[in-house]
């Protein structure tokens, strides 16, 4: 209980003191989850959507390739971005190992079939005859997958917290990719693993707590949206 106390103290007289290191390390973490995020909303959302729309050989199977890639272990990811990024790997030639832009991927094949999944089933959803309303009025095929991701935000706003709350949280990968440096590639995930190893367990509860303030802020906002755009 002490540890939990100190840890409490530690993150207080953190936020209070405006710890350069702390926000700096915290300005990463949300820069590169929310770059990855947008990202993968930005692809994860029209292939889900389009997946929902459209009939074709193989698509079951791809829905399964999706579904599966919702639970990918970052452990994972991390391993297969290090080997492409690898110095004698099919990418080591744009040196990307080890920098936030390896983050950025790594977080991005994570998220985006979360976002992917979720905006399938959102889509699939809907009645079946708003879609024969949207062609009756003459819409094209991308004006129509327009309006119905838009009737579907709500779930779609969702998929972007669950996306986001997967990157932001996980550690496996940004170790593995980015390495933990200081100043570079150090996040509030890996830092905490890196205290918690060190046996400095009450910054190492402070950075939890920090994160996790951290993604209640994000979720209140993206959650007032969700909810003020709720049909009444």
């Amino acid at each position: 209980m002490d540890l939990i106390l100190d840890g409490i103290r530690e993150a207080w007289r953190l936020l209070v003191t405006r710890d350069p290191e702390l926000w700096r390390i915290t300005w990463l973490s949300l820069k590169i989850s929310g770059l990855a995020t947008l990202i993968s909303l930005v692809v994860g959302i029209p292939v889900g959507a389009g997946m929902a729309l459209t009939r074709f050989p193989g698509r079951r199977i791809l829905i399964t390739l999706i579904n599966t890639g919702m639970g990918l272990p970052p452990v994972v990811v991390g391993l297969f971005v290090t080997i492409f990024l690898w110095r004698n790997g099919p990418l080591g030639d744009l040196h990307l190992l080890y920098t936030p832009q390896a983050m950025v991927i790594a977080q991005i094949i994570i998220a985006a079939p979360i976002v992917a999944g979720l905006s399938l089933a959102a889509v699939q959803a809907l009645n079946p005859k708003l879609r024969l309303q949207i062609q009756a009025l003459g819409a094209n095929r991308w004006q129509g997958l327009w309006l119905l991701i838009r009737e579907a935000r709500l779930p779609l706003l969702a998929a972007a917290m669950a996306g986001f709350g997967g990157v932001i949280s996980e550690v496996g990968a940004s170790l593995m990719v980015g390495g933990n440096l200081l100043g570079e590639t150090r996040v509030l995930t890996t830092a905490t693993v890196m205290e918690t190893s060190k046996g400095n367990f009450a910054l190492a509860i402070a950075l939890s707590l920090i994160l996790l303030l951290l993604m209640l802020l994000v979720n209140i906002v993206l959650t007032y949206i969700q909810q003020r755009d709720r049909p009444r």
